[in-house]
C-alpha cells in the first residue's frame, strides 16, 4: 500500500511552521502511543506519525521530500517507537516533563501491579433427566493457593527475598537508544526478578519458590433445571488467585448432557418418535407413553396418518432463564408388517375386497398447483 503525504499524516498543510510540527505531533503522539490507546491500528499510526515528524522536523530531509516526496527521503530502517518511554523525548523537544499527566504514558510501567488470575474451566457430565430437572453436585477444582509452608513469600522460612542486583528492586530495565527523535529510553520487565524487584535466594521446598502449591477442593455446586448441552455456569473468583493482590478469576463449568434412550430434545420441547401399527391407525387407540413426569394416556384417533405429530402442553423441559416449561412432541410412525401369518393374510384379503381397488391419480401437477396460487 502507498504510504500517506507526512503532511497529511501530522494533519498540518505543506506550509507548516516547525512550531506547527511539534504541537501536531504531540498531539498525536499523545492520542496513538500504543500504551494508552484502545484502536486495533494505533500501534501502526504511532509509526507513521514519527516516521513524518522525523522528516519534516529536519529541514534538508523536508526540503527533499517537498520537491521529490518520498524517494526524495530515506524512510527505510526507521527505529521502531512502541515501548519506548517518550517521556525524555518530548521533554528535549517541547520542555514539559513527558505524559505524566496522561496515565503514565509513554512505556512506563506500574511496577507490582494487581492483575486477576487466571479463569479455569472444566466438563460436567448430566443425565437427560439431570438437565431438565435440575440437581446439586460435587466438583473437583483443582488450582493454586497459598503455600502453607511459606505464607506465599516462596522462600524457605526464616528468609526472605531479597532485592534484585539487576534492577535494584526497580522491576524494570531501561535502555537508552540514539534516533533521529534524540535519546530514546526503552522500558522492558527485568528479566531476573520478571517485574517483581526481589529475587529468592533460597526457595521453600514445598513451593519451590512460587509460593503456591496445588491443591484440589470440593465444593457443591447447584445446577439448574433447564440446562442444556454447552452452556457454561459460573463460579465466581473460584478459579487461579491474582497477582500482586488482584482478585481471582472465576470457574466455568461446562455442561455435557448425556443421550436418552428415546428422548430428544429441541430448544425447551421433547421430541419422542412413536411407533403403532396399522390397525391403531386405522382404528384409533390409547396407548400409555413415556414423559419426564411418568406415562400418561394419548389418545390416538381414527385414522392417524404417518407422520401426525401430537403436543402434550408443559411435558417439556423447564425454561432455564425465566418461568414456563416447553412441550413434548409425540410424531407417529406407522409401522408396515413385512410377513403376515395366514390368519392375517385372509383378514387382509377380505378388507381389500371390500375397498375401492382403483389407483387415484391427482388430477393436477405440482407446477399446476403453483401457477394457481401465484398466477401466471
Amino acid at each position: 500500500m502507498a504510504k500517506r503525504d507526512y503532511y497529511e499524516v501530522l494533519g498540518v498543510p505543506h506550509g507548516a511552521s516547525d512550531d506547527d510540527l511539534k504541537s501536531a505531533f504531540r498531539n498525536l503522539a499523545r492520542q496513538y502511543h500504543p500504551d494508552v490507546s484502545s484502536e486495533p491500528d494505533a500501534e501502526e499510526k504511532f509509526k507513521e506519525i514519527n516516521e513524518a515528524y522525523a522528516v519534516l522536523s529536519d529541514s534538508e530531509k523536508r526540503a527533499a521530500y517537498d520537491r521529490f516526496g518520498h524517494a526524495g527521503v530515506n524512510t527505510h530502517g526507521m527505529p521502531d517507537f512502541t515501548n519506548i518511554d517518550l517521556s525524555d523525548i518530548l521533554e528535549g523537544l517541547f520542555g514539559f516533563g513527558g505524559f505524566g499527566g496522561f496515565g503514565g504514558m509513554g512505556g512506563r510501567r506500574v511496577r507490582n501491579a494487581p492483575r486477576r488470575g487466571a479463569d479455569l474451566t472444566s466438563k460436567i457430565k448430566l443425565t437427560f433427566e439431570e438437565a431438565a430437572f435440575g440437581i446439586e453436585k460435587e466438583i473437583q477444582i483443582t488450582r493454586d493457593e497459598q503455600c502453607e509452608t511459606c505464607n506465599g513469600s516462596g522462600a524457605k522460612p526464616g528468609t526472605s527475598p531479597v532485592t534484585c542486583p539487576q534492577c535494584n528492586g526497580q522491576g524494570e530495565v531501561r535502555q537508552v537508544h540514539q534516533t533521529l527523535l534524540g535519546s530514546m529510553v526503552q522500558v522492558t520487565t527485568c528479566p531476573r526478578c520478571n517485574g517483581s524487584g526481589e529475587v529468592i535466594e533460597t526457595p521453600c521446598e514445598t513451593c519451590k519458590g512460587r509460593g503456591l502449591e496445588r491443591k484440589t477442593i470440593s465444593k457443591l455446586v447447584t445446577i439448574p433445571a433447564g440446562v442444556s448441552d454447552g452452556v457454561q455456569i459460573r463460579l465466581a473468583g473460584e478459579g487461579q488467585p491474582g497477582i500482586y493482590g488482584g482478585p481471582h478469576g472465576n470457574f466455568y463449568l461446562e455442561i455435557e448432557v448425556e443421550k436418552h434412550a428415546f428422548f430428544r430434545r429441541k430448544g425447551d420441547d421433547i421430541l419422542l418418535d412413536l411407533d403403532i401399527n396399522i390397525a391403531q391407525a386405522v382404528l384409533g387407540d390409547e396407548i400409555r407413553i413415556p414423559t419426564l413426569n411418568g406415562d400418561v394416556e394419548l389418545r390416538i384417533p381414527p385414522g392417524t396418518q404417518p407422520g401426525k405429530t401430537f403436543r402434550l402442553r408443559n411435558r417439556g423441559i423447564p425454561h432455564l432463564r425465566g418461568s414456563g416449561t416447553g412441550d413434548q412432541l409425540v410424531t407417529v410412525s406407522v409401522q408396515i408388517p413385512t410377513w403376515l401369518s395366514a390368519e392375517q393374510r385372509e383378514l387382509f384379503e377380505q378388507l381389500a375386497k371390500t375397498m375401492d381397488p382403483d389407483i387415484k391419480i391427482q388430477d393436477q401437477s405440482f407446477f399446476e398447483k403453483l401457477r394457481e396460487v401465484f398466477g401466471g
